[in-house]
C-alpha cells in the first residue's frame, strides 16, 4: 500500500468511531479524515466503513484493514524506540484475552499496571475462541491446556492450575468425601457439557466418572461453580477459586493429572514492543505470587 497516511486515517476512524475523534488524534482537518477514507475506499474498491447518524462503524474489510494496522502501528512504535536510543512509552491500547475464569487472577494485574501507566488502554477480551495474535486481535493471550505449537508465536509458561473436587459443608455431611477409584455410588456430580473436552481434569471426568452419576452439566468452569456453591453436586474447581468461597470444602486431594498448565502467549512481530515487553514482564512476576 502506497499511502500510509490514509491507513493510519482508517485505522483510527475505526478505533474511535468517528471523523471528528480521528481528525483530534491525527492533528488534522475533519476534511482531511473524509478525504483519506474515501481515497483509500476507492482505491481498495471495498467499503471500509458504514456511515451513520453517530459515526462510522467499519465494515469486515474495515476490521480487517484495523487488525493489520494495529499491528504496523506497534512496529513503528518499537522501530521509534530503537531509532531514538531509548524505548518507546506504554501508551495506545493493549489488548489480551484470556478464559473467562482467569479474570479474578489478571483484573488485580491490569489495575497496577495501567496505575503505572495512566496512558494506556487496556482491552480485556475472555472468551473461548483462540485469537489470531498474527492478525492484531490481541497483543497478548493467556491460554491453558496443551502447550500452543504456532511456529510465530512465543510461549512461556505462566502459572499451573491446581484443581480438585469441591461440595458444600452440607453436601460433605450427607455424601461423604470422593474416594478415588470407587465407583462414586451416591455422589450428584457436576460435570461439562463439552463433548470433546481438553481440559485435564475433564479428561479424567470423561474417562472415570459414570455418566449417570453426572446429574448437572454447565459449559464452564464459571458456571460450574455457581452449581457447586448453590449446592448442586460436587464437581471439579481451580483451587485459588474455592478458597475463596467459605461455604466450599474439597472433598478429597488433588491429583497431579488434573491440573493444567497456564501459557502466556505473544506474536513474535509485537514480542519486543515497549507496551508488550512490560506487561508481560509484570504479568509472570505477579503470578508468582498467585495461589
Amino acid at each position: 500500500m502506497e499511502n500510509w497516511d490514509e491507513i493510519r486515517t482508517a485505522f483510527q476512524v475505526a478505533r474511535l468511531g468517528t471523523v471528528s475523534g480521528a481528525a483530534e488524534v491525527l492533528g488534522v482537518h475533519h476534511a482531511t479524515v473524509i478525504r483519506h477514507i474515501d481515497s483509500l475506499e476507492g482505491r481498495l474498491g471495498v467499503k471500509l466503513f458504514q456511515r451513520h447518524a453517530r459515526g462510522y462503524t467499519a465494515t469486515d474489510a474495515g476490521n480487517d484493514l484495523l487488525q493489520v494496522a494495529q499491528v504496523t502501528a506497534d512496529q513503528f512504535d518499537q522501530l521509534s524506540g530503537r531509532l531514538h536510543g531509548h524505548g518507546a512509552k506504554v501508551t495506545g491500547e493493549l489488548i489480551i484475552t484470556s478464559l473467562e475464569v482467569f479474570s479474578p487472577l489478571i483484573a488485580p494485574v491490569l489495575a497496577q499496571f495501567q496505575a503505572d501507566h495512566e496512558d494506556l488502554a487496556v482491552k480485556f477480551i475472555t472468551d473461548t475462541r483462540v485469537f489470531r495474535l498474527e492478525y492484531g486481535e490481541a497483543h497478548v493471550a493467556i491460554r491453558a491446556g496443551r502447550k500452543p505449537d504456532d511456529p510465530d508465536n512465543i510461549v512461556q509458561p505462566l502459572y499451573t492450575q491446581r484443581m480438585t473436587f469441591y461440595g458444600t459443608q452440607e453436601y460433605l455431611d450427607t455424601h461423604g468425601p470422593i474416594v478415588m477409584g470407587s465407583d462414586y455410588a451416591g455422589h450428584r456430580i457436576v460435570g461439562s457439557t463439552i463433548e470433546e473436552p481438553r481440559a485435564p481434569f475433564n479428561i479424567w471426568m470423561k474417562e472415570n466418572m459414570p455418566a449417570d452419576r453426572i446429574i448437572y452439566r454447565a459449559s464452564d468452569i464459571r458456571a460450574g461453580g455457581d452449581a457447586v456453591v448453590a449446592g448442586i453436586g460436587a464437581g471439579f474447581l481451580p483451587m485459588w477459586w474455592a478458597a475463596q468461597c467459605p461455604n466450599l470444602v474439597p472433598l478429597c486431594d488433588p491429583l497431579d493429572d488434573w491440573s493444567s498448565r497456564v501459557w502466556l502467549i505473544t506474536h513474535v512481530d509485537l514480542h519486543r514492543t515497549a507496551k508488550v515487553q512490560s506487561f508481560t514482564n509484570f504479568l509472570k512476576a505477579s503470578a508468582k505470587d498467585w495461589p
